[in-house]
């Protein structure tokens, strides 16, 4: 009889112990007028670093400047969902890229309908900085090539930058 009294007494304590422990977790939520603020940093306009535009650097290679080709073809883009060859060209030249030494396909098929996707380029410092944009190539690509053994860097029939 001892030996059942002592298994329930201890049974008992550790009940008590588990209600006493879980009390404190299951009471209703504090009254917000008595709890402590909570303080929370505010984001203020020094704390977010500013991205900053490329910089155009015609002394440096193709490679060093396809990130400004693409933040010009990106705006052109933003402004213009869509953006035809000359929409590409027009805004490359205004940012610096010498217009004599660029390359355009068509914008439009043989039929009148709107091409796929349009490539332009820029020749160089001796590479070619290629974009190709249009709703059949998965958006925008940019990207730096080597020149064809023709010197030019799009292949293909072009059409004639003469605006």
């Amino acid at each position: 009889m001892t030996r059942r009294f002592r298994t329930s007494a201890a049974l008992a304590i550790v009940g008590v112990a588990i209600i006493v422990g879980t009390a404190g977790c299951s009471a209703g939520d504090p009254d917000p007028t008595s709890s402590p603020a909570t303080v929370r940093p505010t984001p203020t306009a020094s704390s977010a670093p500013t991205p900053t535009a490329p910089e155009f650097l015609p002394e440096l290679s193709a490679a060093e400047n396809l990130a400004f080709f693409d933040w010009v073809n990106g705006g052109v883009i933003a402004a213009n969902g869509a953006a035809a060859g000359r929409d590409f060209i027009d805004a490359l030249a205004a940012a610096g890229f010498d217009k004599t030494q660029m390359q355009v396909t068509a914008d439009t098929t043989t039929i009148g309908d709107a091409a796929d996707s349009m490539q332009f380029s820029v020749l160089f410092q001796g590479e070619c900085l290629v974009g190709q944009y249009g709703p059949k190539s998965g958006g925008y690509h940019g990207a730096v090539r080597p020149p064809l053994g023709t010197g030019a860097c799009l292949v293909g029939q072009t059409r004639p930058i003469d605006w």
